[in-house]
């Protein structure tokens, strides 16, 4: 099956095409954010203020790049562990962030938020940092650069492959994963 190739920003229409299982070749620009600088978001909300960014319909990549070497754009821009931004992500979900990439499986208040507002989640191939920087046509920081790696950047990005884990519809390539496991072994999945 050929990947589907979208291009940000990411819209509702192109959510919905999405499908867990898909393979995903994204061009454009797409945000950065780890732990710390979504906790710098979730505070701002919290105090009633604006943030740095506009999230509404962009892909957030959960990633703290390393430096470039000479002639390169980025270093090793590898995913980052979802779930540890599992208690922040409901929020920006529904101020109209589209995507999210990363790395596992997320919670179920995350998955409800994205059926509810319409947002899908991305896997990464976790270790392939040095591969994926290779689709990183640009990038700069635009908010938070005492973070160093996990400031906000914005990378422009050209064929970047992801794979669809979560989808605005329920569907979960993680979960779907297991029970085909478990199916293939005789085994209950969730015992």
């Amino acid at each position: 099956m050929e990947p589907v190739r979208i291009t940000t920003p990411l819209t509702k229409d192109a959510v919905a095409g999405l499908r867990a299982g898909q393979q995903v070749l994204i061009t454009g620009r797409i945000l950065t954010a780890r732990d710390a600088a979504h906790k710098k978001l979730i505070e701002l909300l919290d105090q009633g203020m604006g943030l740095p960014v506009d999230i509404s319909n962009q892909i957030i990549y959960y990633v703290g790049p390393s430096p470039p070497r000479p002639g390169q754009v980025i270093g090793a821009a590898g995913p980052t562990t979802a779930g540890r931004m599992d208690f922040y992500a409901p929020q920006l979900i529904a101020l109209g962030l589209r995507g999210m990439i990363g790395k596992g499986f997320r919670n179920t208040a995350v998955t409800e938020a994205m059926q509810k507002y319409g947002a899908v989640y991305f896997a990464a191939v976790g270790g392939a940092g040095a591969l994926l920087a290779q689709r990183i046509r640009a990038a700069r920081v635009l908010a938070y650069p005492e973070l160093g790696p996990e400031a906000i950047y914005e990378f422009e990005v050209e064929d970047f492959p992801v794979i669809v884990a979560n989808d605005m519809y329920g569907g979960d390539l993680y979960r779907e994963g297991r029970k085909q496991y478990a199916l293939d072994k005789g085994e209950d999945a969730y015992a």
